[in-house]
């Protein structure tokens, strides 16, 4: 998911239209970077992305597009940089218009540059400027991952973020060396492994995924 790289604009433009803050946000951290510790039992941590219920320090988004609401969870205790940054952008109405410019059916599909190029991006935190990637041992690139986008290792974070589609399993290979056995489970009803440790995953879908489905199937044409 390199935010630099001009892919496919959906034919017809469906288009983020408005992201709509839901619920309330409550925590934020002042850290940046991972955010996994690694005395921690992979099996017993708590894994907010298997659950539609938003807590009490969690916030919800609802994402409005052409073809229908997609409704995410945000995790800012885990991803602290990544939230703030996607709020406040939010909530200046930067999303507003923005178009799916890359999708890849059973994949994923990224937005977040109101340029529609895939060229463009934001930050408003880290004395914007672009912000490095925050890795939990909590989440993970399952179906429904809402990630940032990034151009490498550093801080190349800020306003690109993409949401994975891809509905066939992927569980093959994982072990629970490296895994939490229901992140292995979640696997089974698709995602994309191969993402986890390079982008920051900060929300999850909570209702919508048919929406995101149809816009993964959706005409595309190249960008020029």
């Amino acid at each position: 998911m390199e935010k630099k790289k001009n892919t496919n604009i959906i034919f017809g433009g469906l288009l983020v239209l408005v992201v709509v803050i839901v619920g309330s946000l409550i925590y934020f951290a002042n850290n940046s970077g991972s955010t996994t510790d690694a005395k921690d039992d992979l099996q017993s941590v708590a894994l907010p992305q298997l659950s539609t219920e938003v807590g009490q320090d969690e916030a919800e988004v609802q994402i409005q597009t052409t073809a229908g609401n997609i409704n995410i969870k945000l995790f800012p205790k885990l991803a602290p940089m990544a939230v703030e940054n996607f709020l406040a952008l939010a909530k200046e109405g930067y999303y507003k218009d923005n178009e799916f410019f890359r999708v890849i059916n059973n994949f994923m599909i990224q937005t977040g540059d109101p340029s529609n190029k895939g060229t463009g991006s934001k930050s408003v935190v880290n004395n914007n400027k672009p912000f490095a990637t925050e890795i939990s041992n909590q989440l993970y690139n399952i179906r429904g991952a809402v990630s940032l986008a990034n151009s490498g290792p550093g801080e190349t974070s800020s306003s690109q973020f993409f949401i994975v589609q891809n509905p066939k399993a992927a569980d093959q290979g994982l072990t629970t060396e490296k895994y939490p056995e229901k992140i292995i489970e979640a696997y089974k009803q698709g995602g994309a492994p191969f993402l986890d440790g390079q982008y920051t995953v900060f929300g999850q879908v909570i209702s919508g995924m048919d929406v995101v489905d149809k816009i993964a199937a959706g005409k595309v044409t190249t960008n020029p």
